[in-house]
Parts: C-alpha cells; structure tokens; sequence
C-alpha cells in the first residue's frame, strides 16, 4: 500500500474521532497512542533478528497485548483501554514521555472499537523507517493547516527549513540542538542533510547519528509528545531509552558546559511574552510523591550569562542561543521583525551579538509562509567567537526575499527551489568568496547586498532592519485575518508602551 494511501487512510480516522468528540487539535495525538502500541506489539512478536533497532530494550507489560486490546468491547474497552494507557505513563524511557499523562478523550465506545479496527488492518511495521516518518509529517501538517486549533504556530515550513539546513551545511559527528523543538522539523531536517551528504557510514556513526546528535526543548506538553513520536517514527532516539529532548522551558536556565553544541537551528515561538503553561515535577509535601503541576512559563528571565534582561521572548531566545553555542559554533535562527530595530534591550542585544559574534547573514522572509498570519520574519545566520576586543562581525549580508514577493498557504506555498537563489548567493560551502547581486546603478533591485558593520552601526538603534529594494505599486494584498492579526499586534504594541510609560510617570512622580 502506497504511503499516501496510508496517509489518507489514517486521516479518515479522523472522521470517526470527531463524531466521538476529538478535536482537530487532539487527533494526532490520541491516534498515535494507539499506532505505537499496535507497531510495539508487532514488532516484539517478530524474530530477534528482525526486530526494528528502535524497538529494542523495551518489555511492554501482558495487559499491553494488542489481541487482548482487540478482544474488548463496549465499556470494558474503555477500561481496559484506560489501564493501558496508565501502565504505559509508568514506564521510563521514551515510551514513558509519549505517555505519559496520557487520557483516552474517544469517549464513545463505539468509536474506540473502530479506531481500533482500522488500525489493525495495516502492518505498520512492514512499512519503512522513512514511509512511516513520512506519514506522520504529512498528517503533523495537515493538523497545522487548521488555524482554529493553534497547532500551525509548532509548525514551520519544510522548505524553508530544509533551506537553511543546507546553508547551515552541519558535519557528521556534531551536536545539533534545537531549544524550542515544535514537532521537531530541523532536527529531522538535519538528520536527512546528513544521511544525503554521508551515504556511507560506519556503524558507530550510524549509531551516534541515531542517539547522539539531536537535541532539544519543547516547552508545551503535547507538542513534545508529538516531536518524541515523530523523531523516533525517523530513526531518533530509542522507545526505551534516553529521550532526546525535554519538556521544559528551555530559557529557566543557562545551558550547563554538557549542553554546549556546535549548531543550533531553530524558530523560537512568536509573540513577545508567554502564555504558555508547562509541566513540572514536585514533591508533594504530603505524601513526598513526585507529583505532576502545571506552571505558568516566565515572561522575564534573570540570568547571568543574559546580558539585557527583557520580556520580549525572541530576545531572550537569541540570548540563549548564543549561550548554547560552542565557540566556533554556527546558529540559524527565524526571528520577527521587532528583533531587527527594537530599542533598549534590543539594541543592547544586537551590538552584543555583532560585536561577540560574526552575524554575517540575513534572509527576509515574506508575509504568507507561516500559520500565524500577518508574520514579517527573518532568518539570523551567525557563528559564535572567540572574546575579542575587536568585533568580530566584519560585514552583514542581507538577502531582501520579501519586497515585491508573495506566498500564500494554499494557492503558491513556499518550495526550496523559491529560496535555490539565495542558496547560491549564501554560498555554502565557500562563504568567504561571495559576490553581491545589488549595484546602485546596473541593477538597484539586486536582492543581494552586504552592509559594513561601521555602516550597521551607524544606523539608528543599530537597526538591521534594512531595506532598498522599491517597492511595487501593487498594494498588499492581505486576507481578512492577517488584517485582523496585524491590527492586533499594534494595539498590544500601543497598550505594552503605554503601560510602561505609566511606570516611567509613576517612578518620576515618586
């Protein structure tokens, strides 16, 4: 059966939840409860030898037994269902994340028993590493494509993803770390470079690739439960060993020197503070359990290794960045726009960054790639160096993809070959020997040009946000919620000045 046959196959089950009450937004998640379970039950009843490698050192407990799960119906389905769903939460390793907290939310009997039948008719695990992946990244985005839930925001697109993976140009043998994982599209993305640039590799390599090089942080308990699925479905990590990322708030703390990598690739989460809950382990006083509590994330992150302290998060995650990075290291990170010209702790930021580092790229992005609406971003490319008296970012090349350049989701969705000009300008494998597109007079619209960091400095607010490309007479053409998007973005703006220019009044008074 073709993958995407399976791939449809799977999402018709969606159908069947939604009747049983399932949100778009809870779908993948309680469909993947039961997926695994049925390819772990597959698998262990296979020879030794043929056994998935991803599978090994894991035991799963006799009332697991899909047949057994298969025999139930009515309501004790649901209980039997429920017991499993416990006694999986308990167990350590990956499997133990993937399920842990996990609630049956088909509620319907009926329902269950069919999700259930649907799901045996297939041999999962006669399919392929990369088939398998690939089904699950196709229904991750088709859960994206569905702006009501939120789950776009985790979501980056691939081809822009794969786009700086390979300007990134990462090497065997390195750590490769993403703080804010989402689903996990840069780590997999990375995984794929590698496996393309080194057919051939030895066994410790493949291993080192498999449990060694990726890492991360997922910060919202779902998400990471779907990126755990989703990098063990590519060949990521071990269902009874070690996860590869944490659920935590990955800017609490400053990276230990265990946690320093050679690359970091990521796209923080948009918005200027958290409104996100996440979970954490405490003693219970009482019992002295260790017991499961949600905890509202920071908005403002008091650290040492942070050089401006700010609620603006973008800013915090590219001070965490930068911290995470060995020296020699490389980071592409996507920000927004306010990153670029921000004032104050911005400021402070950006001349910290090109003077620390060599922030030698910019790639700005057009309206119309991202499930949030109305975002105007950017792609940072930098290397970390050694301390220096001088600065060590000597010029700053900007790629402008943005002005008179339009995408929208559906109609004229982002490929790789939209961004193969910038690739070729960015120059990979041969940085140091790049040539400008942009001349004043022969071509003023090249979208290609590089700034000294004298100029950059020079600007007002060190501002990066740098065009010169004109613009054309057509107007923008936006959608009625990214009209609604931008307009709310600027009345937060107001509402954000406006209260600290209360507390500027309030301290002078005082």
């Amino acid at each position: 059966m073709a993958d995407s046959t399976i791939s449809n196959k799977v999402w018709n089950i969606a159908g069947i939840l939604f009747d049983g009450g399932v949100s778009n937004s809870d779908y993948l998640e309680q469909i993947t409860y039961l997926l695994f379970l049925k390819m772990v039950d597959e698998d262990m009843k296979m020879p030794e030898e043929l056994r998935w490698n991803n599978w090994r050192n894991l035991e799963l407990p006799t009332d697991c037994d899909w047949s057994l799960l298969m025999s139930k119906s009515g309501e004790e389905l649901k209980e039997h269902y429920g017991k499993i769903l416990s006694l999986l939460s308990k167990k350590t390793g990956m499997i133990g994340e993937i399920y842990r907290g996990a609630q049956n939310k088909i509620q319907t009997p009926e329902h269950l028993r069919k999700v259930i039948q649907m799901i045996d008719g297939t041999q999962w695990n006669s399919l392929s590493e990369d088939v398998k992946g690939d089904i699950y990244e196709s229904l991750l985005e088709r859960i994206a494509q569905d702006t009501k839930s939120g789950a776009g925001q985790y979501f980056t697109p691939r081809a822009l993803i794969k786009t700086i993976v390979k300007c990134v140009n990462p090497e065997l043998g390195k750590v490769i770390v993403d703080p804010c994982c989402g689903s996990g599209g840069f780590l997999l993305a990375a995984k794929d470079f590698l496996q393309g640039k080194y057919t051939t590799m030895t066994g410790k390599q493949t291993d080192d690739l498999k449990l060694h090089t990726f890492y991360g942080t997922e910060i919202v308990p779902n998400t990471y439960r779907l990126c755990l699925m989703n990098l063990l479905l590519h060949g990521i990590g071990e269902f009874g060993g070690v996860p590869p990322i944490k659920c935590a708030d990955s800017l609490a703390s400053a990276p230990g020197d265990n946690d320093l990598c050679e690359y970091v690739m990521t796209n923080p989460p948009f918005g200027k503070k958290s409104s996100t809950t996440i979970e954490v382990q405490e003693e219970d006083k009482e019992t002295g359990e260790m017991v499961t509590k949600l905890k509202k994330a920071q908005d403002n992150y008091v650290r040492a290794d942070f050089i401006a302290t700010t609620s603006n998060k973008q800013l915090n995650f590219l001070q965490h960045i930068k911290s995470l990075l060995k020296v020699g290291g490389t980071a592409a990170v996507v920000l927004p726009d306010n990153v670029l010209f921000e004032g104050g702790a911005g400021e402070t930021i950006r001349k910290n960054l090109l003077k620390t580092c060599d922030l030698h790229t910019i790639l700005r992005l057009p309206t119309g790639l991202f499930y949030a609406q109305g975002v105007k971003a950017n792609v940072l490319f930098f290397e970390k160096k050694p301390t220096s008296e001088n600065a060590q970012t000597k010029e700053v090349w900007i790629y402008d993809y943005r002005t008179n350049v339009k995408h929208t989701l559906k109609q004229n969705p982002l490929r790789e070959t939209d961004l193969q000009d910038f690739v070729d300008c960015y120059r990979p494998d041969d940085r140091h020997h790049r040539q400008e597109t942009y001349h004043a007079e022969s071509n003023p619209d090249g979208r290609w040009r590089k700034f000294t960091y004298d100029e950059v400095l020079g600007r007002d607010k060190t501002s990066l946000d740098i065009t010169w490309i004109k613009q054309g007479e057509e107007s923008e053409d936006l959608s009625l919620p990214e009209l609604i998007s931008i307009i709310k973005e600027k009345s937060n703006n107001i509402t954000e000045a406006v209260a600290e220019l209360e507390k500027l009044l309030e301290n002078l008074e005082s």
